[in-house]
């Protein structure tokens, strides 16, 4: 009773050590799965507003059943991610799914692997190394605002444009030229593979991956075809690396000839499976940060005329480039507060090893661990009035006096994204050249979500455009 009111009253919801978790009431039999089926993420909203800041909840049959151990305060996410990250690993059901399907990358590896993956990554991911791909993010913002000027003062979806801009985006980054061979197969295979190692990695029982039922002859199919366009361009990128040829610049190439005394270098299928996650967690979270801008701008016109006035006085009409990420802070501030409100991550799996305190409750060896940025960022402690569009709550003054993990669109701790200055590098960029080219009118006002991998749209995100300058 004392975490639901501390909860309802905007304080820590954390328990006195050693008191038992509040459990999350469901149905006798199947708990909160259909629940959790439904709304996810307004069923961890609810279990936080109705029992604080950790909470059980059981899904699924007797003898079959989930307890998934809840965690929404900053404090318990960050003992989770990083405090204690080596105790939370990613053993649970969907990273074993989502493994067997694009592989044991830098999203899925863990231990060793994981270790020596990062160290072999890491270079190519610092700041000067990334603002080289600014060039690759104008040059395919501005093909979209070649194709919208088709239909000038038309109505666009900038869920769906916003994630075939993202795509072709890391597309080109990481294949350079091969672009076109790629962005087609990623845009029509990606959605088959994830949606079935979600249905798996949440479903008590599955059948064998063998067993020729539709569902699986679909994603195994797909996976070919997704792999096969993967292999092939590996294989030349290598042929053509090995022979000098190309400038070995684009981010395949880079990663193909990342090597080290300690940690050798990737061989083919360590090379396919970074770039699957690559190319899913380059696409997707940019892609929802930069939607939900938009739509959010699009609610706001007062908001979205600041915006423009900045990018209006620092760009004029030249192309922006990394060094203008500094020169807008305005515009990056709109993208911090569309990601606390849309965040492209909005819950993380964990398994704990052995039992662990967190935020004052006991969590019990093999427990599974969810916490949910999507809960977080709406947490009434960091950030009253949690769904209103605010971009003043990123000032730097407000962003130092709120606790570390209240944002946590890139995870944290050891295993924090690797691409954060990317996705901010990007979204950027793109925002800055889509807002100086048009303005923005919401025709759909609300736009509904579920958590997947990421998080997706289930319904248009429709804006009605109108174009500003030649």
């Amino acid at each position: 009773m004392a975490s639901a009111q501390a909860a309802r009253t905007g304080t820590s919801g954390g328990g006195r050590r050693g008191t038992e978790i509040p459990r999350l009431e469901g149905a006798p039999l199947l708990g909160s799965l259909a629940d959790l089926k439904s709304d996810a993420l307004g069923t961890y909203q609810r279990a936080r507003h109705l029992h604080g800041d950790v909470v059980r909840i059981t899904a699924g049959p007797p003898g079959l059943r989930t307890e998934l151990h809840c965690v929404f305060s900053a404090e318990g996410a960050q003992q989770v991610l990083a405090s204690q990250a080596a105790n939370f690993r990613k053993d649970n059901a969907l990273y074993q799914e989502v493994r067997v399907a694009l592989g044991n990358g830098l999203l899925t590896s863990q231990d060793e692997d994981y270790l020596r993956q990062r160290r072999l990554v890491q270079p190519l991911f610092t700041k000067r190394r990334v603002d080289g791909y600014a060039e690759a993010v104008a040059t395919e913002t501005a093909s979209a605002l070649d194709a919208w000027d088709a239909t000038p003062d038309g109505v666009v979806d900038v869920a769906q444009e916003m994630t075939a801009l993202a795509l072709r985006a890391v597309s080109r980054i990481l294949f350079g030229a091969d672009v076109d061979a790629t962005a087609d197969v990623v845009d029509r295979c990606f959605p088959v593979i994830t949606a079935y190692a979600m249905r798996r990695g949440y479903s008590p029982v599955n059948l064998p991956r063998t067993w020729p039922t539709p569902g699986n002859k679909r994603a195994a199919a797909s996976m070919d075809e997704l792999y096969a366009v993967c292999d092939g361009i590996i294989a030349e990128r290598r042929r053509i690396t090995g022979a000098g040829e190309g400038d070995g610049q684009d981010l395949l190439s880079l990663l193909a000839t990342a090597s080290s005394a300690d940690d050798g270098e990737f061989d083919a299928t360590e090379l396919r499976d970074q770039v699957l996650i690559f190319l899913l967690a380059g696409h997707e979270t940019t892609a929802t940060s930069l939607a939900f801008s938009l739509h959010l701008l699009a609610r706001h016109p007062d908001l979205q005329d600041r915006a423009r006035a900045e990018i209006a006085a620092v760009l004029g009409d030249r192309t922006p480039g990394a060094a203008d990420l500094d020169r807008l802070p305005y515009l990056s501030q709109v993208l911090k507060e569309a990601m606390r409100l849309y965040p492209a991550a909005p819950v993380l799996g964990r398994r704990s090893v052995a039992a662990a305190e967190v935020d004052g409750h006991t969590i019990p060896a093999g427990a599974d661990v969810i916490v949910a940025p999507w809960v977080t960022h709406r947490h009434p402690a960091y950030w009253p009035d949690p769904e209103r569009f605010d971009p003043d709550r990123f000032t730097p003054e407000a962003e130092a006096a709120r606790p570390r993990y209240a944002w946590l669109p890139f995870g944290g701790g050891p295993r924090a994204c690797i691409g954060q200055h990317f996705s901010m590098l990007e979204s950027v960029i793109a925002l800055a050249m889509l807002l100086r080219a048009y303005e923005f009118e919401a025709v759909d006002t609300e736009i509904s979500v579920v958590a997947g991998i990421t998080l997706l749209t289930t319904g248009p995100a429709r804006c009605r455009i109108r174009r500003l300058r030649a």
